[in-house]
């Protein structure tokens, strides 16, 4: 068992997280400090760190959920509101996994599982009950693992323009948040 503890995401953890997302992702998929802020503020009961004991201040993996119109995509480096709250029907919600990333001082530690656990169970509290990601950089055989399938192809069509933004191995997916 590792050192390592899960716990809520706090605005002064976002200078740590840039630096794990810079370890962790290039080009496309590097997202500014304000578009992962709006994320934070949207849902912070949903969005959790592990910090790197070994060097304070500094964080070895970090995880941003939200929810989201389950109609629509976020779209990457995009700076979120919550004007859609007011014209949403909470069952046309889905729990949306935006990023989730593992520092090299924290591989190994399952980490992703456990920020991911946290996230659920947070998810579920919010009354939450389906959920979407997109899944980057080869990950869909990992989320597949937690249950998430690739949406059918017409719903991913639709979205084939946010998609694209993700990279061309970007695989939306979805699963079922059954208890």
């Amino acid at each position: 068992m590792s050192n390592f503890t899960v716990r809520p995401m706090v605005t002064a953890d976002l200078p740590a997280v840039l630096a794990v997302q810079a370890s962790c992702y290039t080009g496309v998929l590097l997202e500014s400090e304000a578009a992962l802020a709006s994320r934070l503020a949207l849902s912070p009961q949903t969005c959790f760190v592990a910090p790197d004991p070994r060097h304070p201040g500094a964080v070895a993996a970090y995880l941003f959920t939200h929810p989201w119109p389950e109609a629509g995509l976020p779209p990457l480096d995009g700076v979120l509101d919550d004007r859609w709250r007011r014209a949403a029907a909470p069952d046309a919600l889905t729990w949306f996994v935006h990023d989730m990333a593992v520092a090299p001082a924290g591989r190994g530690a399952g980490l992703a599982p456990r920020l991911y656990q946290a996230a659920l169970a947070a998810a579920r509290a919010c009354g939450l009950t389906r959920s979407r990601l997109i899944a980057v950089q080869s990950a869909a055989s990992w989320w597949r693992r937690l249950g998430y399938a690739p949406v059918a192809a017409g719903t991913a069509s639709r979205h084939a323009v946010k998609l694209g933004d993700y990279g061309a191995d970007a695989v939306l997916m979805e699963r079922v948040l059954a208890e």
